[in-house]
């Protein structure tokens, strides 16, 4: 049994830290990280609370002064400057001038003589003056000559110079928590707008297969609106055996490009590009070019294969066989994919198919791929994603993970835990006002906000909401603004923008799926929400509010088809966003504002302005009126002046 000591200060609940310090929790570069921390002890004394933060590697530990904010809590912020791993703890001291101070006006206010108490704490400085040879002996000095002056003129003297005087306390009782590590990764880690898209369905001539020489010509139109990640599916050679047809029927038409995820056939597997795309070297240049713009090019990682894949023949222990000899195709009961088959992750030659599974994730790397969506990764073993992060990072420090895991919450986070940078949400389920607070209340909470990176996709193409089948271009527009406004990780999957929303009866899903056909679009045809899109994009650069993760707080309002929340950076004002949910209907309620709007319940009139609109607005005290008109005016994302 450990006994602390009866000076020592009890330093507990450290934020952020995932399970105790097992796993690092996950920080931004370029961007400050709040550190809180409950501090308290025996008795009345003050306590002060300081963050000390150093990259793994240095030697020279920087300190940031936390502030106390109820309830024995202290926060404070670390910046962490560049990417890499960062060590930090969190150090107390007794605030013995914060405490004198404190009792000083106390007894002075009650009409006490204080000099006897003045003398005593002069004596103390003396002592820690001499300690510390003879440091602060002029301060002192002239503390001690407002003894013969008036006893508030000795109090305010302390005031003025209470930064002064403390650091003569060089000796102080000091305790530490224990070191905790925080990674931090770069932008497109935690901050990014990603376009899905299928390169084949890029060309402009029904009937022909698109190229990345047609995904170059995409660029710029893109990156108008803003994104700033490129994912493609798949772009391997197709199998043909079951490949699957129009709607994912079997047989496939003879001219019926199949399903990309169906990977390899006879011309190649996971390290090849699908001919008709072109050539490597063409997709290394789409890489090139995506760059000057500013975009990155994410991959679709899928560990699977079509009965075709070279594989098949060359490593057919490394999948499941029947009782009679065959290989199992894929499954999701009631479900059976018959053009894939899934590895053997728990094979004899698990080390073997490991290793060659490495080798894929540093194929693409050597060739200018720095993130990776994940497909299913929860599908396979927990440790093999540890192992193959790990292994890539050590030869491409830079590569980012996504995780695409539609399972439980303790699978997502464990994920999340063990090393992959990002991860799919429920977010496309969340569609009531209680969902979404109750949601995103979790995602933001501290625990989980320390390691997990929520990816909000508006649509994906196996994924097409209720919500947007049914609720038309309001639907689009707000369900785009609250993806891009509850993290800093967002995405739409393309035909988004031109609000695409042809479903099959009663199901989820695109009818006639671009997942087994190519689609030539109109990129800006009439009632498309590029604009709207565009802007959502602009205002998450210009606003660092919106790059920062764990940092959502919801706000009451008068009407549950208004949602409101507000997003607050480090002591930056904050951002507020109301928004009507009800693509039907025009709503109207009383939003509460920010308390950094109106500190200690100031009731004040002050000017807001939109951020979407332009226009501004007097409001008043912490309950403000908002009109949300689905189409034209559905939210508001407001700034004060």
């Amino acid at each position: 049994m450990n006994i602390r000591k009866p000076s020592d200060i009890i330093i507990e609940d450290v934020k952020p830290q995932v399970e105790n310090g097992k796993f690092p929790a996950k920080g931004s570069q370029g961007l400050y990280h709040e550190v809180s921390a409950r501090i308290f002890s025996h008795g009345t004394k003050l306590v002060s609370g300081t963050v000390e933060y150093k990259k793994s590697s240095g030697k020279i530990w920087k300190k940031s002064r936390m502030s106390p904010v109820g309830d024995d809590i202290f926060v404070g912020h670390i910046f962490l400057e560049s990417t890499g791993m960062y060590k930090f703890r969190v150090s107390a001291e007794y605030d013995e001038i914060g405490t004198w101070l404190r009792d000083l006006k106390s007894w002075h206010g009650a009409g006490e003589d204080i000099r006897s108490d003045l003398l005593a704490g002069i004596e103390r400085l003396k002592a820690a003056s001499a300690m510390s040879r003879g440091r602060g002996l002029r301060l002192i000095a002239s503390l001690e000559s407002t003894l013969d002056m008036r006893q508030g003129d000795a109090i305010r003297f302390i005031e003025k110079k209470r930064e002064s005087l403390e650091k003569i306390l060089s000796h102080r009782t000091r305790s530490t928590s224990p070191v905790y590590e925080i990674v931090s990764l770069r932008q497109k880690g935690y901050f990014s707008s990603w376009y899905e898209m299928f390169p084949r369905s890029q060309t402009r001539m029904p009937g022909k297969h698109g190229t990345f020489k047609d995904c170059i010509e995409r660029l710029e139109d893109i990156a108008e609106m803003g994104f700033d990640v490129v994912y493609f599916p798949p772009i391997h050679p197709i199998g043909v055996t079951n490949r699957r047809g129009k709607n994912g029927i079997i047989p496939a038409g003879k001219d019926d490009p199949g399903s990309p995820w169906a990977i390899g056939n006879a011309s190649g597997g996971h390290k090849s590009v699908h001919q008709d795309l072109g050539t490597l070297d063409d997709f290394r240049e789409f890489i090139k070019k995506a760059r000057e713009y500013n975009i990155e090019v994410a991959l679709d990682l899928a560990y699977q294969t079509s009965p075709d894949h070279p594989y098949v023949k060359e490593h057919p222990e490394w999948y499941y066989h029947r009782p009679d000899g065959t290989i199992r195709y894929a499954e999701n009961p009631p479900k059976k994919y018959y053009d894939i088959y899934p590895l053997n992750f728990e094979t004899e030659n698990w080390k073997e198919l490991w290793n060659e599974l490495l080798d894929i994730v540093l194929f693409w790397a050597s060739n200018g791929v720095r993130i990776f969506r994940v497909d299913n990764p929860h599908t396979k073993p927990i440790p093999f994603w540890q192992w193959l992060i790990a292994e890539t990072l050590k030869k491409f420090e830079d590569v980012i993970f996504l995780s695409e895991a539609f399972t439980k919450p303790s699978v997502m986070y464990e994920l999340s835990k063990i090393g992959f940078h990002q991860s799919y949400t429920y977010f496309t389920w969340r569609n009531f006002d209680w969902e979404i607070r109750e949601y995103f209340s979790e995602l933001n909470s501290p625990d989980i906000s320390s390691f997990f990176r929520p990816m909000l996709f508006t649509n994906t193409p196996d994924i097409l909401p209720f919500i947007l089948q049914r609720g038309g271009k309001p639907a689009f527009i707000l369900r785009a603004i609250l993806a891009a406004t509850l993290s800093p990780l967002w995405g739409i999957y393309s035909g988004y923008e031109l609000c695409e929303n042809e479903g099959i009866p009663g199901k989820e899903e695109y009818l006639n799926s671009e997942k087994y056909e190519i689609k030539v679009r109109n990129w800006k045809a009439p009632g498309n929400i590029r604009n709207v899109i565009s802007k959502l994009n602009r205002i998450r650069r210009e606003y660092v509010h919106f790059q920062s993760h764990g940092n959502v707080r919801f706000h009451s309002s008068s009407n549950p088809n208004i949602v409101v929340y507000s997003r607050k950076y480090a002591n930056e004002k904050s951002v507020l966003v109301t928004v009507n949910i009800n693509p039907y209907e025009t709503h109207e309620a009383f939003v509460e504002t920010p308390e950094d709007w109106s500190p200690n319940g100031e009731c004040r009139t002050f000017k807001v302005t939109d951020l979407l609109s332009g226009e501004s607005y007097s409001w008043k005290g912490r309950k403000n009126y908002v009109r949300l008109i689905p189409e034209y005016k559905p939210a508001h994302i407001l700034v004060v002046e």
